[in-house]
């Protein structure tokens, strides 16, 4: 099994970017799972096709930044929400539907589809506030344990509005 994560990145990044687990540029999870195969093809590449589509209708989409909250344990994740949008929610459920054709796993269920939340942990000083407008520019798919490294995460596929598709990993 691939511990697998989709994002929409707020900050730039690189097709191929190698960061430490601690320190994640801002991104809005879409959806966090586990994938394998049974056939021996590698679950990323699949995933990846199967979201392409998707990723691609939804980028450009208009978002806007909410109001604070706490998440995780206690409230104790400072966050800032993402106003609902139809496109984002839209991605996120077509995202989902896409890893259970696979047979994926998704690792935070209570927080899918009706229960999806968009957000933006902070981290360090974070520039978003509450009435921020975002561009939907940059939907990852992102590795949390590439060759078996859970110290690091990799991007290994980017959509962008500046790319027009990515490349293939």
């Amino acid at each position: 099994m691939r511990n697998l994560i989709l994002v929409a990145f707020v900050e730039p990044v690189t097709e191929g970017l190698v960061f430490p687990r601690t320190d994640w540029p801002l991104h809005i999870t879409l959806v966090r799972f586990d994938a394998g195969t049974t056939d021996g093809a590698d679950p990323a590449e699949r995933l990846a096709a199967l979201a392409e589509g998707p990723a691609m209708a939804a980028l450009g989409a208009n978002l806007m930044v909410g109001n604070d909250a706490g998440f995780g344990r206690h409230g104790s994740v400072p966050v800032s929400l993402i106003e609902p949008q139809p496109d984002l929610q839209s991605l996120h459920e077509q995202l989902v539907a896409a890893v259970g054709s696979l047979g994926g796993k998704v690792l935070t269920p209570a927080h899918t589809l009706a229960g999806y939340r968009p957000h933006v942990s902070h981290h360090g000083d974070t520039p978003l506030q509450p009435g921020d407008a975002v561009v939907l520019d940059r939907i990852a798919l992102v590795d949390m344990a590439p060759d078996g490294d859970r110290t690091v995460r990799r991007v290994l596929r980017l959509w962008s509005l500046n790319q027009r598709g990515g490349k293939r990993f």
